[in-house]
């Protein structure tokens, strides 16, 4: 499942994800947020947790994931994932040059530092 964090600034937005997240969540909570966000701003700041009680992505969710960050690959100001899911940290840090924009990986503890840092200018 995927929640949106609602307690952001104008041009950042932020999701929780919680369980398994499938293509479903992508496609009914995330992909059209961060949509009508792109049509208000060209460029955006995210704010992606993944806290204890995330188990996992569907190959679909994994997909639409891909699919979303290269349509709008010269959109993505910064993006911060906040996750101590060793997995999902080792593809970030493996992957995390080929993110779009200014990339940092944060701890779940961390997650104030992590929106500070998004917000700062």
């Amino acid at each position: 499942m995927i929640e949106q964090i609602t307690d952001l600034p104008a041009g950042v937005l932020g999701f929780r994800a919680r369980g398994r997240v499938t293509a479903a969540d992508y496609e009914n909570v995330l992909v059209p947020d961060v949509e009508a966000a792109f049509a208000l701003k060209p460029k955006l700041r995210l704010l992606y947790h993944a806290g204890e009680d995330f188990s996992g992505f569907d190959p679909g969710a994994m997909w639409d994931d891909a699919k979303l960050s290269m349509r709008h690959v010269s959109g993505w100001d910064r993006v911060a994932l906040v996750t101590d899911v060793g997995w999902l940290r080792a593809a970030a840090k493996a992957m995390g040059f080929a993110m779009p924009g200014e990339f940092r990986l944060f701890g779940n503890a961390e997650l104030a530092q992590a929106r500070q840092w998004l917000i700062s200018p």
